[in-house]
């Protein structure tokens, strides 16, 4: 059984983090250059909201608010879902699917110390599925 901690293994603990006083300009700078839907937004070590890619649509440019004036904290979204390192994959997918989310912070206690997508999630799934075709060829044919 495959926990969050594997895939921050395989993929790193680097979250893109902005403070509530960013623009949305700024968040949406950061999320261009490093390719991701996401960014957490922290007061400090606190966790303050999660600002997305949906966020962008649905509450700055269907509502024609300038992002270089709208702080990111104005349209976050404030209740954000979370899993532990020891969550599991498909309780992850599970809470994903059922939620309409596509990222999840990964919290120690009360740190953050990763995010994983639904393409992570896919992604392991994946591998875990050709590991197990990979055995039960074998078992079934042999090893070669």
């Amino acid at each position: 059984m495959s926990l969050v901690r594997h895939v921050l293994e395989s993929k790193g603990r680097d979250v893109a983090r902005v403070p509530p006083d960013a623009t949305v300009l700024q968040a949406a700078t950061i999320m261009n250059e490093r390719r991701i839907g996401c960014v957490m937004v922290m007061d400090g070590d606190r966790i303050a909201g999660i600002f997305t890619e949906r966020d962008i649509l649905c509450r700055v440019v269907a509502a024609r608010k300038d992002p270089a004036l709208v702080k990111v904290s104005e349209v976050m979204t404030t209740k954000v879902a979370v899993c532990s390192p020891d969550t599991t994959i498909e309780a992850c997918r599970s809470a994903m699917t059922r939620n309409k989310l596509r990222h999840l912070p990964v919290v120690d206690g009360t740190k953050l110390v990763g995010m994983v997508s639904s393409g992570d999630i896919l992604a392991r799934e994946l591998k875990e599925q050709e590991e197990t075709i990979h055995w039960l060829h074998q078992y079934m044919h042999g090893p070669n």
